[in-house]
């Protein structure tokens, strides 16, 4: 087996009755940012728990900088960094003290633990907070202060289960901004996301739903991919153009946006056909026009075409 940062070949995992993740496998190189975008109830965290070797596979292989993960448990838990999505870290610990933590609980000197803390403080800018217990800090720095007791030891890959949940738009900005940065310094990073918007802040996305891996790939190439024409139609009452639709053009796709629907013309029928057969139906709208997919716009598709992920 090769030596990239992370390989996983073919994962299943069933809990009693139901199948978590279906055949998933990712390959991941130095240096990127690799997103795993989907819903709740995915297979996400299930994923990565798998990875970092927190919970047993029933079958497939992960495979991690060379080595197989499940049967070097301790290489990999020493070498990876891992960041659940729920805030882990010592709540009555001041942002310091848990910096320090860490770095003990890795081992790493304490004359080598000084430099990287003031580092991780610059970066991080929670230098003027050191003192500050982790408990008070706003949900944006809380997530800087794991992300930071996560790169203490230096992982070679980073694991981060969805990093931005929950926090506010500008965190949310600042903590992709630490991201790019440290993929810039070589780091390989592997993030999980329901918000599809931060898919086009990765390197490669795999779009993953009921536990399967839907299609993966560059996000504009994924985007690129879309071959079926894709309207825009906005009116006052986008639930009823919904239904309307789907009675007038059932084996077509639409998805709500906003004030509007989106139609995904499969049968090619064309925008004067579309617009013609909602008037002959008395149904009002104020516009439809063509537009570009988004990454939304894709995954939805994708579902569509995959029936439930069975």
């Amino acid at each position: 087996m090769n030596d990239k940062p992370l390989i996983v070949e073919n994962i299943e995992k069933s809990f009693g009755g139901v199948r978590a993740l279906r055949g998933v496998s990712l390959q991941l190189e130095p240096g990127q940012i690799y997103g795993l975008i989907g819903p709740d109830g995915a297979g996400k965290t299930t994923l990565m728990r798998i990875i970092v070797t927190l919970l047993k596979a029933d079958a497939g292989s992960v495979w991690f900088l060379g080595r197989n993960a499940a049967r070097d448990i301790t290489f990999v838990r020493r070498n990876i960094g891992y960041m659940p999505q729920r805030f882990s870290l010592y709540p009555d610990l001041t942002v310091e003290e848990n910096l320090r933590f860490f770095g003990d609980l890795f081992g790493v000197q304490p004359q080598v633990q000084a430099e990287r803390l003031q580092k991780l403080y610059r970066f991080s800018r929670l230098g003027p907070f050191k003192k500050r217990m982790a408990d008070a800090l706003s949900g944006g720095m809380k997530q800087k202060l794991a992300l930071s007791c996560m790169l203490i030891h230096e992982p070679a890959v980073m694991i981060m289960d969805e990093p931005t949940y929950g926090v506010d738009p500008v965190s949310r900005a600042e903590l992709w901004d630490i991201l790019k940065e440290l993929a810039a310094d070589g780091k390989t990073i592997l993030v999980s996301t329901a918000y599809m918007d931060e898919a086009l802040l990765c390197d490669h996305v795999a779009l993953i739903f009921k536990g399967k891996v839907l299609a993966s790939g560059r996000p504009q190439a994924l985007i690129r991919s879309m071959k079926q024409p894709l309207y825009l139609i906005k009116t006052q009452n986008a639930h009823g153009l919904y239904h309307a639709l789907q009675k007038l053009f059932a084996k077509n796709d639409f998805n709500l946006f906003g004030e509007g629907v989106h139609l995904f013309d499969r049968q090619n029928l064309g925008m004067d056909h579309i617009r013609r057969k909602l008037k002959e139906n008395h149904f009002p709208f104020d516009l439809i026009k063509p537009i570009e997919p988004n990454i939304e716009d894709i995954f939805l598709n994708l579902i569509h075409q995959h029936g439930d992920g069975e």
